[in-house]
C-alpha cells in the first residue's frame, strides 16, 4: 500500500475503537506519509515478528558461547581422598565433604549453533589486512566480484541481500562512486536504483550522460541494515576492493557522490560543501586520475535548492571531458 493511501489523526483528535480516522487535514496526511517514507529508508518494509528482537544480544551470547565450548574441557571424576591417618581430634572428627556433582550443561549455556550471526567475525586489523590480500589477486573487474562474493569478512554481507558490485560500462571515460547502496539497491543488485538513481540518471542526461557511458560503485558493496552509515571499520575493510575496483576499470575521471566516498578514498577530511566543484586528484598506482565531488543524489531529493550546484558541478564534468577529448 502507498503511504498516500494511509490518513493519520490530526493533533489531539482521540482515535475511535476502531482505529484511525479516515478522514483528515491534508498537513496530517503529510506527516503520515513522512513517517512511513523515514520507515521504508530505514529499511523497515514488513514486519517479521511481533516482538523485536536485540540481535547485539544474540551476537554476544553467540560469542561468549563460542568461547565456553573452546574453553570446556570433559569433567574429571572427583578424586577420593584418602582416610585421615594422623592429626588432631579435631581433624579427625570433620566430615569429608561430599564431591561437587558435575553439573550438565543448561540449554541457556549451550553453544548456538547456527543462525544469521553463526559466521560472524571480528572487524579488526586482520581482516582489513584479508581485504587486501583478497583484492591484490584481482586480475578482472569479474575476478574482482567473484572475490567479494567469496569475501567473509565484512559482517554486512550477513544481513544484506545482495552484493552491490557495480552497474554501467566498465570501458567508461568516468567512474562515479557512492557510499553504500540502499533498500533498492539490496534488492536488485545494482546501485543506483532507486529514488537517488532516478536523479542521478536526470543529471547524467542533462550533460549528455547516461548508464552506457559512465561506470558506477559503491565503495562499501553491500547494503548495512536500516540503511545507517557504514562504521569507520566496514569502510576500511571495504576499500581494498573500490581501491583495486578503481585501478582494473581505469577512467579518466572520477566523481564522488557525497563527502563519504571522497573522505575515503581521497583521504581529505573536508566538508562536501567544500570540496564539491573542485578539481582534486586521486592517486592510483602513480596513476593521477582527477576527481570531482559533487553533493549525493540522496541529499539533492532532502534539499533541492542545492540542485544548481550540483548542475555547476555536473557542467564542469562536461567540460573536463570535452577538454580532455580535444587535447
Amino acid at each position: 500500500m502507498h503511504p498516500a493511501d494511509f490518513v493519520f489523526p490530526a493533533a489531539g483528535v482521540k482515535l475511535p475503537p476502531g482505529g484511525l480516522v479516515l478522514q483528515t487535514s491534508d498537513a496530517a496526511q503529510r506527516e503520515l506519509e513522512s513517517l512511513l517514507e523515514f520507515y521504508l529508508a530505514s529499511g523497515l518494509d514488513c514486519f517479521l515478528e511481533e516482538d523485536a528482537v536485540d540481535r547485539f544480544a544474540l551476537s554476544a551470547e553467540l560469542a561468549r558461547a563460542q568461547a565456553e565450548a573452546r574453553t570446556s574441557a570433559p569433567a574429571r571424576p572427583a578424586a577420593h581422598s584418602a582416610p585421615i591417618q594422623s592429626g588432631g581430634p579435631a581433624q579427625q572428627s570433620r566430615p569429608q565433604a561430599p564431591a561437587s556433582p558435575t553439573r550438565e550443561p543448561s540449554a541457556a549455556n549451550a553453544p548456538i549453533s547456527g543462525g544469521a550471526f553463526a559466521d560472524a567475525v571480528v572487524p579488526d586489523t586482520e581482516a582489513i589486512h584479508a581485504a587486501r590480500d583478497a583484492a591484490r589477486t584481482a586480475q578482472t573487474l569479474d575476478e574482482l566480484k567473484s572475490c567479494l562474493q567469496a569475501f567473509n569478512g565484512c559482517n554486512l554481507r550477513l544481513t544484506a541481500k545482495n552484493l552491490v558490485f557495480a552497474d554501467g560500462n566498465p570501458n567508461a571515460r568516468v567512474m562515479i562512486i557512492g557510499e553504500a547502496p540502499g533498500r533498492d539497491e539490496d534488492l536488485q543488485g545494482k546501485p543506483f536504483v532507486g529514488r537517488s538513481g532516478q536523479l542521478l540518471d536526470k543529471m547524467l542526461g542533462a550533460v549528455g550522460l547516461d548508464r552506457s557511458s559512465v561506470y558506477i560503485a559503491n565503495v562499501v558493496p553491500w547494503r548495512p541494515p536500516g540503511n545507517r552509515t557504514p562504521t569507520p571499520q566496514e569502510t576500511e575493510i571495504c576499500r581494498p576492493f573500490i581501491a583495486r575496483q578503481i585501478e582494473l576499470a581505469a577512467p579518466d575521471v572520477l566523481v564522488f557522490l557525497g563527502a563519504a566516498s571522497a573522505k575515503t578514498l581521497l583521504d581529505v577530511q573536508d566538508g562536501i560543501r567544500r570540496m564539491r566543484g573542485r578539481w582534486m586528484t586521486y592517486d592510483c598506482n602513480g596513476r593521477k586520475i582527477p576527481s570531482l565531488a559533487t553533493y549525493h543524489p540522496a541529499y539533492l531529493l532532502r534539499s533541492p535548492i542545492e540542485k544548481r550546484l550540483s548542475w555547476r558541478d555536473f557542467l564542469s564534468l562536461r567540460q573536463k571531458l570535452s577538454e580532455d577529448a580535444n587535447s
